[in-house]
C-alpha cells in the first residue's frame, strides 16, 4: 500500500468521504509533471510530450476501471462529470426525440445530481421523478419498474448512484441497468464514493456513464473523469477547442490527470485489502460508540450485512443532540467528522437522505457521518469512542 502524507498528530481525521489525503505516489507524479511544459493540444515536441502523459493516464484509467480508453473524458471533478452526463444526456435525447423529457433518479442522490436535475426541471422543461428508497436508503426496484413502464418512451435517462455518500448504502445497479435496458434507456451512476472502496468495472456494470473524482481516492483536487460509452450522444456543456471528443472543451491538465490515474490504479489494486480493513474498523467504531451511547442509531447497512454498504462509512444518529453542536464538540477535541447534511444560507437543514429513508427531521438533525480511509487506525476509532460520551452529554445539555 502506498504511503500517504502525514497529518497533524493532534487531529483524528474521520471525514474521508469528504476528501482523503493524497497518496505519496500521486504527489510525486503531480510534482514531477508540474515542472514540465507543454499544452497537450500543441503539435510541437513539448505538446506531444504533454499529450503522451494524458493518453498514458487515459489508458491507465481504462485498465483500472474496465472501460476503453476512448470512453474516458477528463473533467474538473465529480460535480462537472455529473452535470455533463445529466444535462448532456437530457439535451441530446430530447433533441433526437422531443417526447423524452423524463429523468428518473432517487431521492438520496448527491446534490451534484439532484441540483442539475432540479435546474433541468425548472428551466428546461424536464420532468424529474424521484424513485422511493427503503429505510436503509436502497432503491425500491419495483417502484423504478413502475415508473419506467408508465411511459417508457418519455424517459431520457436514469441516474442512480453506486454507493451513497452519507449513509454508504450500495444501490442495486444490476437491476437498474436490466430494467432500463428493456426500454433502451441509458443509465448514469455517480461512483465517486465507490471507486477504490468496492469493485467497479464499467463494462461489466452495464451502465452508460460513470462519474469519478480524484480527491476521494488519494488523488488531487480539481480533476476527475466521466466514463461514457462512445456510442452515447452527449451535448456539450462547455464549447471551445473541442478537446475530449468535443464533449468537454478546455486545456487539459496533464500533471493532475497523471496523478489521478496513479491514485486510481493504486486504489483499485488495493481495493480488496482496503475494504476488509475498513469493514473491521467500521464495526469497531459502531460497536464502540453504541456501547457508550446505547441510543445511537446506525443508518444504512447494518453490522450483520456489511456487504450492503460502503465499508468505510459509519453514519449514526444521536437522539437528543443537534448534529452541528456535536460535530463542534468533537472538533474541539481534535476529532473531525461531518454532519453529512446540507446547509442553506448558514441554516442547518436535515439530511435529505435521512428524510427519504423515513427518519423524522429531529432524528435527521442529530446525525454524524464518520468516514474511514487509508490513514485511519484503531487508535483513531478508540479516540472517538473515548470522546463521544462526554460530547453527547454536553450536546444534550445545550438543548435543555
Amino acid at each position: 500500500m502506498s504511503e500517504v502524507l502525514p497529518r497533524p498528530e493532534a487531529s483524528v481525521y474521520l471525514d474521508h468521504a469528504a476528501t482523503t489525503p493524497m497518496v505519496e505516489a500521486a504527489v510525486g507524479t503531480l510534482v514531477a509533471r508540474l515542472r514540465e511544459v507543454g499544452n497537450a493540444s500543441s503539435l510541437h515536441a513539448s505538446g506531444r510530450r504533454a499529450r503522451r502523459v494524458v493518453e498514458e493516464a487515459r489508458e491507465s484509467l481504462a485498465g483500472s476501471l474496465g472501460c476503453r480508453p476512448g470512453e474516458v473524458v477528463f473533467t474538473s471533478g465529480g460535480t462537472e462529470s455529473d452535470n455533463l452526463s445529466l444535462k448532456g444526456l437530457a439535451w441530446a435525447r430530447r433533441a433526437a426525440d422531443p417526447r423524452r423529457v423524463r429523468l428518473l433518479t432517487t431521492a438520496v442522490e448527491h446534490h451534484a445530481v439532484l441540483d442539475p436535475l432540479d435546474w433541468l426541471a425548472t428551466d428546461q422543461g424536464a420532468v424529474v421523478d424521484h424513485v422511493a428508497v427503503d429505510h436503509r436508503g436502497r432503491l425500491d426496484v419495483d417502484a423504478l419498474r413502475t415508473c419506467l413502464e408508465r411511459d417508457p418512451g418519455s424517459v431520457a435517462a436514469v441516474s442512480v448512484m453506486w454507493g451513497n455518500n452519507e449513509v454508504g448504502t450500495l444501490q442495486p445497479l444490476d437491476d437498474v441497468v436490466a430494467l432500463a435496458a428493456e426500454h433502451g434507456v441509458p443509465v448514469h451512476t455517480d461512483a465517486v464514493q465507490a471507486v477504490g472502496a468496492v469493485p467497479v468495472d464499467f463494462a461489466a456494470s452495464g451502465v452508460d456513464a460513470l462519474t469519478l473524482t480524484g480527491h476521494k481516492v488519494g488523488g488531487p483536487y480539481g480533476v476527475g473523469a466521466l466514463l461514457v460509452r462512445r456510442e452515447l450522444d452527449l451535448t456539450s456543456l462547455v464549447h471551445g477547442g473541442g478537446q475530449e471528443r468535443d464533449v468537454r472543451s478546455g486545456t487539459l491538465d496533464p500533471p493532475a490527470i497523471s496523478a489521478l490515474a496513479t491514485a486510481v490504479e493504486l486504489a483499485v489494486a488495493g481495493q480488496v485489502e482496503h475494504a476488509a480493513r475498513m469493514s473491521v474498523l467500521r464495526e469497531r467504531l459502531v460497536r464502540g460508540v453504541q456501547q457508550v451511547v446505547p441510543e445511537a442509531v446506525l443508518n444504512g447497512a447494518p453490522l450483520d450485512d456489511p456487504g450492503a454498504g460502503l465499508p468505510g462509512i459509519a453514519h449514526l444518529s444521536f437522539p437528543g443532540c443537534e448534529g452541528d453542536s456535536l460535530l463542534m464538540l468533537l472538533d474541539a477535541r481534535g476529532i473531525e467528522c461531518s454532519t453529512g447534511s446540507a446547509c442553506s444560507a448558514g441554516v442547518p437543514q436535515p439530511s435529505h437522505v435521512l428524510l427519504a429513508m423515513g427518519r423524522d427531521e429531529q432524528l435527521a438533525r442529530s446525525s454524524l457521518r464518520f468516514s474511514l480511509g487509508r490513514t485511519s487506525t484503531e487508535a483513531d476509532v478508540d479516540a472517538l469512542v473515548a470522546a463521544i460520551g462526554p460530547c453527547v452529554e454536553r450536546a444534550r445539555a445545550a438543548r435543555r
